[in-house]
């Protein structure tokens, strides 16, 4: 039995680490792992020293998906509007890096898919195998595979249940960035370190018009996308990246 933390987190300078500990039971999500996962979201967007989150597995695999027999014994794998794991429904609004070893499948990787970019090992397992066992992949997988990749591939994944490796989904566009066995968090910590270097503002105002442009009209999307830009543009932070760049020195952002 594994006594630690359902879920650990650990600071790499502006990045928390956020690892899924149940390697017992292949990081499968029980109570404790999703409220574990919606309670680092939740320090990950209140400090303002963070700016990127990388979510992984421990074990040398991402997650299994819902812990069935937890479930049967009436644990809730869904903490309030966050949804399934924590965060299928709500994630973080900095931005969030899956980094996927062994395998991520069923809720594993509708737990991935809920992150802005996946970084996978090569040879890692990705699928949606619900329908094998008269499921439905409802976590979120059939609302979003098919705004990230092609129909017809989509459609495959979810009628047939079966399994393709990181270096197919990397093809099709859903993984960012393919690392050798054992070296998903590494890229990821590299790739963190690349947006974690911008201002802290404009990641957070960027992710939201990203995610939030498909129900935009054309007539409103220049006014939606201006409220949540404006702000970032008139900020402290902004006359600091300019200042910044005219001294030839690194910015010092404040989050304001």
């Amino acid at each position: 039995m594994n006594d630690q933390a359902a879920v650990l987190t650990e600071r790499r300078d502006r990045v928390l680490l956020i690892t899924l500990n149940r390697p017992e039971v292949r990081n499968a999500v029980n109570s404790a792992l999703a409220e574990g996962v919606a309670a680092a979201l939740d320090e990950l967007d209140s400090d303002d020293e963070l700016s990127v989150g990388i979510l992984t597995g421990a074990g040398g695999f991402f997650s299994a998906g819902m812990d069935l027999g937890a479930f049967v014994k009436g644990e809730s794998p869904y903490v309030g509007d966050r949804g399934f794991a924590g965060i299928t429904q709500r994630a973080s609004q900095k931005p969030l890096i899956a980094a996927i070893e062994g395998f991520a499948v069923a809720g594993g990787l509708e737990i991935a898919l809920s992150c802005d970019l996946i970084v996978a090992a090569e040879g890692a397992k990705l699928g949606i195998p619900e329908a094998k066992r008269s499921l439905v992949a409802a976590g979120g997988a059939l609302l979003r595979l098919p705004q990230r990749m092609p129909y017809h591939a989509v459609m495959e994944l979810a009628l047939t249940g079966e399994t393709l490796p990181a270096e197919r989904f990397h093809a099709l566009g859903l993984v960012n960035r393919i690392a050798a066995p054992g070296a998903a968090v590494e890229v990821a910590l590299e790739l963190a370190g690349e947006i974690g270097r911008n201002g802290p503002l404009a990641l957070i105002a960027s992710k939201r018009i990203l995610q939030e442009q498909f129900d935009w009209s054309a007539d409103e999307m220049w006014e939606k996308q201006g409220a949540i830009a404006g702000p970032v543009m008139t900020s402290k932070d902004a006359r600091e990246g300019a200042a910044a760049f005219k001294e030839k020195r690194e910015p010092q952002w404040r989050g304001r």
